[in-house]
Protein backbone atom coordinates (compact mmCIF):
# COMPACT_ATOMS: atom_id res chain seq x y z
CA UNK A 1 0.00 0.00 0.00
CA UNK A 2 1.23 3.37 -1.26
CA UNK A 3 1.92 5.59 1.85
CA UNK A 4 0.31 8.98 2.00
CA UNK A 5 3.57 11.69 2.35
CA UNK A 6 2.50 12.33 6.07
CA UNK A 7 2.54 8.75 6.76
CA UNK A 8 5.75 9.28 5.38
CA UNK A 9 7.10 11.64 7.60
CA UNK A 10 5.42 10.39 10.30
CA UNK A 11 7.63 7.24 10.05
CA UNK A 12 10.72 9.09 9.81
CA UNK A 13 10.65 11.52 12.14
CA UNK A 14 11.48 11.76 15.83
CA UNK A 15 9.09 13.04 18.38
CA UNK A 16 10.36 15.84 20.47
CA UNK A 17 9.70 16.35 24.38
CA UNK A 18 9.38 19.55 25.82
CA UNK A 19 11.51 22.38 25.03
CA UNK A 20 12.18 22.79 28.58
CA UNK A 21 13.43 19.45 28.78
CA UNK A 22 16.93 18.58 29.77
CA UNK A 23 17.01 15.82 26.63
CA UNK A 24 15.10 18.45 24.57
CA UNK A 25 18.96 19.71 23.54
CA UNK A 26 20.28 16.02 23.24
CA UNK A 27 18.48 15.48 19.54
CA UNK A 28 20.75 17.70 17.87
CA UNK A 29 24.21 16.00 18.92
CA UNK A 30 24.01 14.34 15.12
CA UNK A 31 25.10 17.91 14.33
CA UNK A 32 27.53 18.45 16.54
CA UNK A 33 30.70 17.90 14.06
CA UNK A 34 29.67 20.71 11.94
CA UNK A 35 31.25 23.94 11.63
CA UNK A 36 28.06 26.23 11.19
CA UNK A 37 24.97 25.48 12.46
CA UNK A 38 21.76 27.23 10.97
CA UNK A 39 18.66 27.47 12.68
CA UNK A 40 16.08 29.30 10.89
CA UNK A 41 13.00 30.32 12.01
CA UNK A 42 9.38 30.64 10.30
CA UNK A 43 8.85 33.84 11.92
CA UNK A 44 9.90 36.83 13.71
CA UNK A 45 7.62 36.70 16.92
CA UNK A 46 7.53 32.95 18.09
CA UNK A 47 7.95 31.62 21.02
CA UNK A 48 9.05 28.48 20.31
CA UNK A 49 11.09 28.75 17.55
CA UNK A 50 13.44 31.23 19.97
CA UNK A 51 13.27 28.64 22.63
CA UNK A 52 14.02 25.61 20.84
CA UNK A 53 16.89 27.80 18.83
CA UNK A 54 18.01 28.90 22.14
CA UNK A 55 18.20 25.36 24.36
CA UNK A 56 19.95 23.56 20.73
CA UNK A 57 22.82 26.49 20.84
CA UNK A 58 23.16 25.73 24.66
CA UNK A 59 23.63 21.69 23.82
CA UNK A 60 26.54 22.89 21.05
CA UNK A 61 28.46 25.76 23.72
CA UNK A 62 28.54 23.24 26.25
CA UNK A 63 29.01 19.80 24.96
CA UNK A 64 30.80 20.64 21.29
CA UNK A 65 32.64 23.73 21.82
CA UNK A 66 30.66 25.85 19.78
CA UNK A 67 31.92 29.37 20.41
CA UNK A 68 30.10 31.94 18.11
CA UNK A 69 26.44 32.82 17.89
CA UNK A 70 26.00 34.71 15.34
CA UNK A 71 22.47 36.56 14.76
CA UNK A 72 20.11 38.53 12.45
CA UNK A 73 20.91 41.79 14.32
CA UNK A 74 23.26 44.66 13.71
CA UNK A 75 27.01 44.72 14.38
CA UNK A 76 26.86 47.64 17.44
CA UNK A 77 23.84 46.44 19.24
CA UNK A 78 25.28 42.71 19.07
CA UNK A 79 28.71 44.31 20.50
CA UNK A 80 26.87 45.90 23.46
CA UNK A 81 25.48 42.49 24.33
CA UNK A 82 29.03 40.84 23.56
CA UNK A 83 30.54 43.01 25.91
CA UNK A 84 28.13 41.80 28.33
CA UNK A 85 27.73 38.13 27.78
CA UNK A 86 31.97 37.89 27.65
CA UNK A 87 32.87 40.32 30.25
CA UNK A 88 35.09 41.88 28.20
CA UNK A 89 37.54 44.24 29.83
CA UNK A 90 37.28 46.93 26.73
CA UNK A 91 33.89 47.65 27.64
CA UNK A 92 34.82 49.31 31.14
CA UNK A 93 34.11 52.67 30.98
CA UNK A 94 32.01 53.15 27.88
CA UNK A 95 28.77 54.23 27.52
CA UNK A 96 26.78 51.64 26.09
CA UNK A 97 23.85 52.26 23.67
CA UNK A 98 20.66 51.23 24.01
CA UNK A 99 20.31 48.08 21.68
CA UNK A 100 17.55 47.25 18.85
CA UNK A 101 15.67 49.72 19.55
CA UNK A 102 14.39 50.35 16.39
CA UNK A 103 11.65 48.67 14.32
CA UNK A 104 11.24 45.80 15.02
CA UNK A 105 12.12 46.07 18.60
CA UNK A 106 10.30 42.55 19.66
CA UNK A 107 12.11 40.88 17.14
CA UNK A 108 15.39 40.74 19.50
CA UNK A 109 13.61 42.90 22.96
CA UNK A 110 12.18 40.00 24.64
CA UNK A 111 12.09 37.86 27.06
CA UNK A 112 13.36 34.50 25.19
CA UNK A 113 16.22 36.69 24.07
CA UNK A 114 16.94 38.01 27.87
CA UNK A 115 16.83 34.93 28.57
CA UNK A 116 19.69 32.83 26.29
CA UNK A 117 21.79 36.47 27.11
CA UNK A 118 22.20 35.39 31.10
CA UNK A 119 22.46 31.98 30.16
CA UNK A 120 25.25 32.61 28.06
CA UNK A 121 26.80 35.40 30.61
CA UNK A 122 26.71 32.70 33.11
CA UNK A 123 27.96 30.01 31.11
CA UNK A 124 31.20 32.55 30.05
CA UNK A 125 31.87 33.55 33.81
CA UNK A 126 34.92 31.71 34.76
CA UNK A 127 36.10 31.00 31.51
CA UNK A 128 39.34 32.37 30.12
CA UNK A 129 38.43 35.16 27.95
CA UNK A 130 39.83 33.79 24.81
CA UNK A 131 37.59 30.94 25.56
CA UNK A 132 34.23 32.20 26.26
CA UNK A 133 31.63 32.25 23.64
CA UNK A 134 30.97 35.35 21.98
CA UNK A 135 27.19 36.82 20.13
CA UNK A 136 27.55 38.79 17.20
CA UNK A 137 25.55 40.58 14.73
CA UNK A 138 25.45 39.88 11.14
CA UNK A 139 22.93 42.73 9.80
CA UNK A 140 23.88 45.96 8.35
CA UNK A 141 21.06 48.26 8.83
CA UNK A 142 23.42 50.44 11.73
CA UNK A 143 24.54 52.88 9.33
CA UNK A 144 24.81 55.99 11.98
CA UNK A 145 25.88 54.05 14.93
CA UNK A 146 28.99 52.42 12.91
CA UNK A 147 30.35 55.34 11.55
CA UNK A 148 30.42 56.89 15.50
CA UNK A 149 31.93 53.56 16.34
CA UNK A 150 34.98 53.94 13.71
CA UNK A 151 35.23 57.53 14.25
CA UNK A 152 35.28 56.94 18.13
CA UNK A 153 38.23 54.13 17.83
CA UNK A 154 40.24 55.88 15.33
CA UNK A 155 40.31 59.02 17.75
CA UNK A 156 42.17 56.69 20.32
CA UNK A 157 44.93 55.38 18.24
CA UNK A 158 45.05 57.58 15.18
CA UNK A 159 43.64 60.63 15.51
CA UNK A 160 44.74 61.82 11.66
CA UNK A 161 42.62 58.83 10.62
CA UNK A 162 40.17 59.68 12.47
CA UNK A 163 40.09 63.13 10.83
CA UNK A 164 39.70 61.23 7.57
CA UNK A 165 37.24 59.19 8.75
CA UNK A 166 35.11 62.26 9.73
CA UNK A 167 35.71 64.00 6.27
CA UNK A 168 34.59 61.08 4.37
CA UNK A 169 31.73 59.60 6.41
CA UNK A 170 30.64 63.34 6.24
CA UNK A 171 29.01 62.32 2.91
CA UNK A 172 26.59 60.04 4.73
CA UNK A 173 25.41 62.64 7.41
CA UNK A 174 22.30 64.02 5.37
CA UNK A 175 21.10 60.01 5.68
CA UNK A 176 21.64 58.43 8.85
CA UNK A 177 18.60 58.75 10.25
CA UNK A 178 16.66 57.79 7.49
CA UNK A 179 19.21 56.01 5.07
CA UNK A 180 16.89 55.30 2.80
CA UNK A 181 16.70 58.21 1.38
CA UNK A 182 20.39 58.17 0.53
CA UNK A 183 19.52 55.35 -2.61
CA UNK A 184 16.74 58.10 -3.80
CA UNK A 185 19.73 61.17 -3.71
CA UNK A 186 22.08 58.63 -5.75
CA UNK A 187 19.26 57.82 -8.30
CA UNK A 188 18.81 61.25 -8.77
CA UNK A 189 22.28 62.44 -9.27
CA UNK A 190 23.21 59.43 -11.05
CA UNK A 191 26.00 58.57 -9.21
CA UNK A 192 26.83 57.49 -5.93
CA UNK A 193 28.50 60.23 -4.06
CA UNK A 194 29.67 58.77 -0.74
CA UNK A 195 30.67 55.30 -2.77
CA UNK A 196 34.72 56.27 -2.92
CA UNK A 197 35.20 57.73 0.85
CA UNK A 198 33.80 54.82 2.46
CA UNK A 199 35.86 52.47 0.10
CA UNK A 200 39.19 54.24 0.73
CA UNK A 201 38.15 54.50 4.79
CA UNK A 202 38.16 50.41 5.00
CA UNK A 203 41.34 50.01 2.51
CA UNK A 204 42.90 52.48 4.53
CA UNK A 205 41.98 50.78 8.03
CA UNK A 206 43.21 47.50 6.37
CA UNK A 207 46.39 48.96 5.45
CA UNK A 208 47.13 49.78 8.79
CA UNK A 209 45.47 46.35 10.58
CA UNK A 210 49.11 45.58 12.03
CA UNK A 211 49.72 48.95 13.58
CA UNK A 212 46.65 49.84 14.75
CA UNK A 213 45.53 46.19 16.03
CA UNK A 214 48.24 45.98 18.41
CA UNK A 215 46.63 49.01 20.38
CA UNK A 216 44.27 48.81 23.01
CA UNK A 217 43.20 45.46 23.99
CA UNK A 218 45.07 43.28 21.96
CA UNK A 219 43.02 44.01 18.45
CA UNK A 220 39.43 43.50 19.98
CA UNK A 221 38.83 46.95 19.43
CA UNK A 222 40.13 47.03 15.92
CA UNK A 223 38.15 44.09 14.70
CA UNK A 224 35.21 46.22 16.36
CA UNK A 225 36.05 49.37 14.35
CA UNK A 226 37.07 47.33 11.51
CA UNK A 227 33.39 45.23 10.91
CA UNK A 228 31.62 48.67 11.69
CA UNK A 229 33.87 50.29 8.52
CA UNK A 230 32.99 47.03 6.31
CA UNK A 231 29.09 47.59 7.09
CA UNK A 232 29.32 51.41 6.43
CA UNK A 233 30.77 50.19 3.18
CA UNK A 234 28.14 47.30 2.42
CA UNK A 235 24.95 49.33 3.94
CA UNK A 236 25.98 52.25 1.23
CA UNK A 237 25.33 49.67 -1.67
CA UNK A 238 23.23 48.42 0.09
CA UNK A 239 20.48 51.37 0.42
CA UNK A 240 21.63 52.69 -3.26
CA UNK A 241 20.27 49.09 -4.75
CA UNK A 242 17.11 49.26 -2.93
CA UNK A 243 15.75 51.74 -5.68
CA UNK A 244 18.26 50.74 -8.43
CA UNK A 245 17.42 46.68 -8.05
CA UNK A 246 15.22 44.42 -5.27
CA UNK A 247 16.70 41.63 -6.02
CA UNK A 248 20.11 43.40 -5.71
CA UNK A 249 19.49 44.75 -2.16
CA UNK A 250 18.64 41.34 -0.97
CA UNK A 251 21.83 39.49 -2.51
CA UNK A 252 23.80 42.44 -1.66
CA UNK A 253 22.63 42.44 2.24
CA UNK A 254 22.64 38.22 2.79
CA UNK A 255 26.67 38.93 1.23
CA UNK A 256 27.44 40.91 3.46
CA UNK A 257 26.00 38.69 6.33
CA UNK A 258 27.86 36.08 4.99
CA UNK A 259 31.27 38.00 4.43
CA UNK A 260 30.63 38.92 7.96
CA UNK A 261 30.27 35.12 9.13
CA UNK A 262 33.55 34.03 7.75
CA UNK A 263 35.34 37.19 8.90
CA UNK A 264 33.90 35.59 12.24
CA UNK A 265 35.05 32.11 11.91
CA UNK A 266 38.30 33.42 10.53
CA UNK A 267 39.42 35.41 13.41
CA UNK A 268 37.70 33.80 16.29
CA UNK A 269 38.85 29.89 14.91
CA UNK A 270 35.74 27.41 15.74
CA UNK A 271 32.46 26.80 15.16
CA UNK A 272 29.78 29.06 15.02
CA UNK A 273 25.78 28.89 15.34
CA UNK A 274 23.72 30.84 13.04
CA UNK A 275 20.29 32.53 14.17
CA UNK A 276 18.13 34.04 11.21
CA UNK A 277 15.09 33.73 9.27
CA UNK A 278 14.44 30.96 7.38
CA UNK A 279 14.33 32.93 4.15
CA UNK A 280 18.07 34.03 5.08
CA UNK A 281 18.65 30.57 6.07
CA UNK A 282 17.30 27.74 4.16
CA UNK A 283 18.98 27.44 0.89
CA UNK A 284 17.62 29.73 -1.43
CA UNK A 285 18.25 27.60 -4.72
CA UNK A 286 15.71 25.56 -3.16
CA UNK A 287 13.05 27.73 -3.25
CA UNK A 288 11.14 30.41 -5.37
CA UNK A 289 13.87 33.15 -4.50
CA UNK A 290 16.20 31.36 -6.34
CA UNK A 291 14.18 29.84 -9.11
CA UNK A 292 12.32 32.74 -10.23
CA UNK A 293 13.98 35.77 -8.54
CA UNK A 294 17.34 35.14 -8.96
CA UNK A 295 17.84 35.43 -5.14
CA UNK A 296 20.69 33.93 -3.44
CA UNK A 297 21.15 33.59 0.77
CA UNK A 298 23.09 33.28 3.68
CA UNK A 299 22.49 29.50 3.87
CA UNK A 300 23.31 28.86 0.14
CA UNK A 301 26.69 30.67 0.33
CA UNK A 302 27.64 28.86 3.38
CA UNK A 303 26.94 25.51 0.96
CA UNK A 304 28.61 27.19 -1.44
CA UNK A 305 31.85 28.32 0.34
CA UNK A 306 32.05 25.72 3.53
CA UNK A 307 31.82 22.72 0.95
CA UNK A 308 33.06 19.54 3.44
CA UNK A 309 30.89 16.60 4.16
CA UNK A 310 28.82 17.83 6.70
CA UNK A 311 30.65 20.92 7.36
CA UNK A 312 27.42 23.00 7.27
CA UNK A 313 23.80 21.70 8.75
CA UNK A 314 20.29 23.95 8.55
CA UNK A 315 17.85 23.38 10.07
CA UNK A 316 14.33 25.05 9.56
CA UNK A 317 11.27 24.90 11.59
CA UNK A 318 7.40 25.63 11.03
CA UNK A 319 3.68 25.32 12.89
CA UNK A 320 0.40 24.91 11.80
CA UNK A 321 -1.41 27.91 13.85
CA UNK A 322 -1.41 29.12 17.02
CA UNK A 323 -0.33 33.25 17.40
CA UNK A 324 2.74 35.22 16.39
CA UNK A 325 4.00 38.67 17.48
CA UNK A 326 4.20 40.91 14.10
CA UNK A 327 2.97 43.83 12.53
CA UNK A 328 0.50 45.31 10.01
CA UNK A 329 3.34 47.23 8.28
CA UNK A 330 6.33 48.52 8.24
CA UNK A 331 6.95 50.60 11.42
CA UNK A 332 3.81 49.91 12.67
CA UNK A 333 2.67 48.83 16.17
CA UNK A 334 3.55 45.03 17.14
CA UNK A 335 0.31 42.94 17.53
CA UNK A 336 -0.27 39.48 18.74
CA UNK A 337 -1.90 38.09 15.90
CA UNK A 338 -3.76 34.82 15.37
CA UNK A 339 -1.93 32.52 12.78
CA UNK A 340 -4.41 31.08 10.33
CA UNK A 341 -3.76 27.18 9.76
CA UNK A 342 -1.92 25.92 7.13
CA UNK A 343 -2.70 25.59 3.81
CA UNK A 344 -3.51 22.35 2.63
CA UNK A 345 -1.28 22.53 0.14
CA UNK A 346 1.44 23.06 1.98
CA UNK A 347 4.58 21.99 4.30
CA UNK A 348 2.86 22.91 6.76
CA UNK A 349 -0.36 20.69 6.62
CA UNK A 350 1.87 17.80 5.88
CA UNK A 351 3.71 17.70 9.28
CA UNK A 352 0.22 18.95 11.14
CA UNK A 353 -1.52 15.47 9.07
CA UNK A 354 1.45 13.35 11.09
CA UNK A 355 -0.39 14.25 14.47
CA UNK A 356 2.79 14.22 15.92
CA UNK A 357 3.30 17.80 18.11
CA UNK A 358 6.33 18.26 17.76
CA UNK A 359 9.42 16.45 16.15
CA UNK A 360 12.71 16.50 14.32
CA UNK A 361 13.35 15.29 10.79
CA UNK A 362 16.51 14.89 10.00
CA UNK A 363 16.09 15.15 5.84
CA UNK A 364 19.99 14.22 4.91
CA UNK A 365 20.81 11.67 2.41
CA UNK A 366 23.14 9.17 5.30
CA UNK A 367 20.47 9.22 7.69
CA UNK A 368 17.30 8.45 5.97
CA UNK A 369 16.13 5.82 3.73
CA UNK A 370 15.47 6.33 -0.32
CA UNK A 371 11.92 6.23 -0.56
CA UNK A 372 11.83 8.71 2.18
CA UNK A 373 14.60 11.12 0.16
CA UNK A 374 12.17 10.14 -2.64
CA UNK A 375 9.15 11.35 -0.92
CA UNK A 376 10.41 14.86 0.24
CA UNK A 377 11.93 15.73 -3.08
CA UNK A 378 8.34 17.30 -3.92
CA UNK A 379 7.72 21.02 -4.47
CA UNK A 380 5.38 22.30 -2.21
CA UNK A 381 4.29 25.51 -0.59
CA UNK A 382 6.39 26.76 2.73
CA UNK A 383 4.89 29.85 4.84
CA UNK A 384 7.55 32.71 6.46
CA UNK A 385 6.08 34.99 8.85
CA UNK A 386 8.54 38.19 9.04
CA UNK A 387 7.58 40.88 11.12
CA UNK A 388 4.95 42.07 8.52
CA UNK A 389 1.85 39.49 8.77
CA UNK A 390 -0.98 39.85 6.42
CA UNK A 391 -3.14 37.02 7.32
CA UNK A 392 -6.06 38.39 4.79
CA UNK A 393 -3.43 37.86 1.66
CA UNK A 394 -1.31 34.91 3.41
CA UNK A 395 -0.81 32.52 0.19
CA UNK A 396 0.69 35.17 -1.99
CA UNK A 397 2.31 37.52 0.92
CA UNK A 398 3.80 34.46 2.88
CA UNK A 399 3.91 31.00 0.94
CA UNK A 400 6.60 30.63 -1.32
CA UNK A 401 7.40 27.33 -3.35
CA UNK A 402 9.89 25.08 -2.10
CA UNK A 403 11.73 21.56 -2.08
CA UNK A 404 12.45 21.11 1.56
CA UNK A 405 15.10 18.41 1.35
CA UNK A 406 17.50 20.48 -0.47
CA UNK A 407 16.37 23.71 1.44
CA UNK A 408 16.70 22.14 5.15
CA UNK A 409 19.17 19.17 6.44
CA UNK A 410 15.84 19.06 9.19
CA UNK A 411 13.23 20.35 9.66
CA UNK A 412 11.97 21.11 13.85
CA UNK A 413 8.01 21.15 13.91
CA UNK A 414 5.46 22.13 16.88
CA UNK A 415 2.35 22.06 15.88
CA UNK A 416 0.89 25.05 18.05
CA UNK A 417 3.22 28.18 18.67
CA UNK A 418 2.54 31.14 20.88
CA UNK A 419 4.04 34.89 20.56
CA UNK A 420 7.47 36.24 21.88
CA UNK A 421 7.00 38.06 24.87
CA UNK A 422 8.52 41.55 24.11
CA UNK A 423 9.35 43.97 26.94
CA UNK A 424 7.39 46.85 25.16
CA UNK A 425 4.53 46.71 23.11
CA UNK A 426 4.38 50.54 22.72
CA UNK A 427 7.14 52.66 23.64
CA UNK A 428 6.59 53.99 27.36
CA UNK A 429 7.52 57.41 28.67
CA UNK A 430 10.46 56.07 31.17
CA UNK A 431 13.02 53.67 30.07
CA UNK A 432 12.80 49.91 31.21
CA UNK A 433 14.69 49.64 34.34
CA UNK A 434 18.29 48.30 34.12
CA UNK A 435 17.61 45.56 36.73
CA UNK A 436 14.50 44.32 34.62
CA UNK A 437 16.17 44.08 31.23
CA UNK A 438 20.13 44.50 31.17
CA UNK A 439 21.62 44.76 29.73
CA UNK A 440 18.66 45.77 26.74
CA UNK A 441 17.27 48.37 29.31
CA UNK A 442 20.14 51.16 29.30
Amino acid sequence: MVQSLSEVVKSACKPLPEIESKSFGSFFDIFANSRVVLIGDASHGTSEFYRARAAITKRLIEQHDFNIVAIEGDWPDCRVIDDYVRQHPSSKGKTPIPVFKHFPEWMWRNEEMQGFVDWLRAHNDGIPLEKRAALCGLDLYSMGESIKAVIQYLEKVDPELAQDARRRYGCLQPWVKDPAMYGRAAMHKGYAPCESGVVKMLKELLEKRIELSTKVQNGENFLDAEMNARLVRDSERYYRSMYWSDDSSWNLRDTHMFETLKRLLKVKGGKAVVWAHSSHLGDARATGMGSTRDELNLGQLCRENFSNPGEVAIIGMGTHDGEVAAADAWDEPMQVMTVNPSRKDSWERVMHDTGVPSFLLDMRSGYQKKEVRQALEQEKLERFIGVIYRPKTERWSHYVESILSRQFDAYVWFERTSAVKPFEIEQPDEPNSRSETYPFGY
